[in-house]
């Protein structure tokens, strides 16, 4: 059972999350595991930064749409700026997959 702490739904509701689609992603020189992506929102276009290196290559993620946290304060991560979150699931084995959509929608589309 998985145990963690409640919060309101209202809260919930604050979370900005949409679909994006992935148009470049290199990885970041110096770095071992970070991706920078630029990523189009349809009406904007921002950069995310992510520690994916192990689990993707950065050509593999171009082109592709996933799910997104856009606003999520700020971090810069070795002097690169991230204006966004890609969501991702791990299980206990440690194994890491972007969360996508099932189906082809536009980007830009809000997930409730």
């Amino acid at each position: 059972m998985v145990t963690t702490m409640e919060i309101p739904f209202d809260d919930f509701l604050k979370l900005d999350m949409r679909v994006g689609k992935i148009v470049e992603a290199e990885q970041i020189p110096g770095s071992r595991n970070l991706i920078k992506m630029i990523v189009d929102f349809g009406s904007e276009k921002r950069q995310s930064v992510a520690g994916l290196l192990q689990y993707y290559k950065p050509e593999e993620l171009v082109d592709k749409k996933y799910a997104f946290v856009l606003n999520l304060q700020r971090r810069k991560f070795m002097g690169v700026e991230s204006q966004c979150m890609v969501l991702a699931a791990e299980d206990d084995k440690g194994n890491v997959i972007l969360i996508k959509p099932e189906k082809d929608i536009e980007v830009g589309s809000r997930i409730r």
